[in-house]
């Protein structure tokens, strides 16, 4: 996800039009490197040899949706389809395609099998389409308008990503229509244990509400830290840890239609915000890494994640959370200018790069510390002021929001 909203940045910068494909059964298409076996549908009936008792089986000539290989042999089938055409996969993320360079130039990232095209070559696009099309049978749906779940609203000043519907979807899933909005996302100074109170009697219910909120952090960066502080608990929830994922739901309710902004300014210029929160878990004392990294004013990758080993000092725990930020954005560096950099493992990560000038080091109030949001709950009011500054808005916010209506999707 973090270079499909890369791509979305660069071509919004650059007014580029973005399109949008989809591959009709796509792990079909795979042909088999190996001799796979399956038993017979039991909706067919087959009368076996009269000399043998043994129950028949199929060979399969094609790819199977089921199959360990079928993703695999997918991919392997697609982007053999692209190299045909002149096309190279990225080092840094097999799921990025170019072709050309200077003013013809197309991009194309797939996930699974839905597909984004973007560049200047209009022609080169075109017979692209035309191509997959004669081989796998694509859905040609336009302009990107609804991505993954993801809903693209278009504005005079660049692009917002948001999951309103499936906000309102995951709303009545859970029988919170009806419930009061709050302002934010956890209670100041709330704290989990794993053992807290009665279990949850129903712990799949709680698996599948945390999954739902754990997809919903792709366009929103509000809910990061309190995903990952519910995400530890899937095994055996507690029942003030349902309270609390409820709670979120509430935040929702009154949030629904914000989103990530893209602005469409010709700035590229990369800024990294970094955080940890000391021995923040009370239960190993671990503590916990945040990162958000803007790509001209524009989010495009943010994490909130527990240390995996306890840090003696906060100072450790710092440098741990600055080890990660700058590996992403070395990586956000070598995916944009298409040139691999290794990423050394050694303790002094951060002062390699800072003395190869990659990054500048800066001390960051309080104030102005986005990557605050993940590391612990912040007051409301401060809350919602990072979040304007991230550009994490609602349309309201927007001056000429453009709606695209499709089948039953506003």
């Amino acid at each position: 996800m973090s270079t499909v909203k890369a791509l979305i940045i660069v071509a919004v910068k650059k007014q580029w039009p973005l399109f949008q494909l989809d591959v009709n059964n796509a792990f079909l298409h795979g042909d088999l490197d190996e001799e796979v076996f399956m038993k017979l549908p039991s909706s067919l009936v087959v009368d076996p040899p009269p000399s043998t008792s043994v129950p028949l089986v199929c060979r399969l000539q094609k790819s199977l949706y089921g199959l360990r290989q079928a993703s695999r042999q997918w991919y392997a089938k697609l982007s053999q389809a692209l190299c045909s055409r002149g096309y190279s996969s990225s080092l840094n993320d097999y799921s990025l395609f170019t072709k050309g360079s200077g003013d013809s130039l197309v991009l194309l990232v797939v996930y699974v099998d839905d597909i984004i095209l973007t560049g200047t070559d209009l022609a080169e696009i075109s017979a692209l389409k035309y191509s997959f099309h004669s081989q796998f049978k694509i859905k040609y749906l336009g302009s990107l308008h609804y991505f993954l779940g993801i809903e693209v609203l278009y504005t005079p000043q660049g692009v917002l990503l948001h999951q309103k519907k499936f906000i309102h979807d995951l709303l009545v899933q859970f029988n919170s229509s009806d419930c009061s909005p709050v302002m934010c996302p956890l209670e100041l100074h709330e704290k989990f244990l794993t053992d807290m109170g009665e279990l949850f009697p129903n712990p799949e219910e709680y698996k599948c509400l945390v999954g739902n909120l754990n997809f919903l952090t792709h366009t929103r960066p509000d809910l990061c830290f309190v995903v990952q502080h519910l995400s530890q608990f899937m095994q055996k929830p507690c029942i003030p840890h349902m309270k609390s994922a409820l709670h979120l739901l509430r935040y929702l309710k009154g949030t629904s239609d914000v989103g990530v902004f893209f602005n469409n300014s010709p700035d590229f210029s990369l800024d990294v915000y970094c955080d940890s929160d000391w021995g923040a878990c009370p239960s190993s004392r671990k503590s916990v890494t945040g990162f958000c990294v803007l790509l001209g004013r524009s989010l495009v990758r943010w994490k909130s994640k527990k240390q995996p080993v306890v840090s003696l000092s906060s100072a450790e725990a710092e440098y741990r959370s600055m080890s990660k930020a700058v590996a992403e954005l070395s990586w956000l560096e070598s995916c944009l200018h298409e040139r691999t950099k290794h990423i050394e493992l050694d303790c002094h990560f951060v002062r390699n790069k800072l003395s190869e000038g990659l990054i500048d080091l800066s001390h960051t109030a309080s104030a102005s510390q986005f990557a605050d949001m993940f590391t612990k709950p912040i007051v409301g009011v401060v809350h919602h002021l990072h979040l304007r500054k991230l550009g994490v808005v609602s349309p309201s916010n927007l001056r000429g929001a453009i709606r695209i209506h499709t089948k039953g999707i506003t």
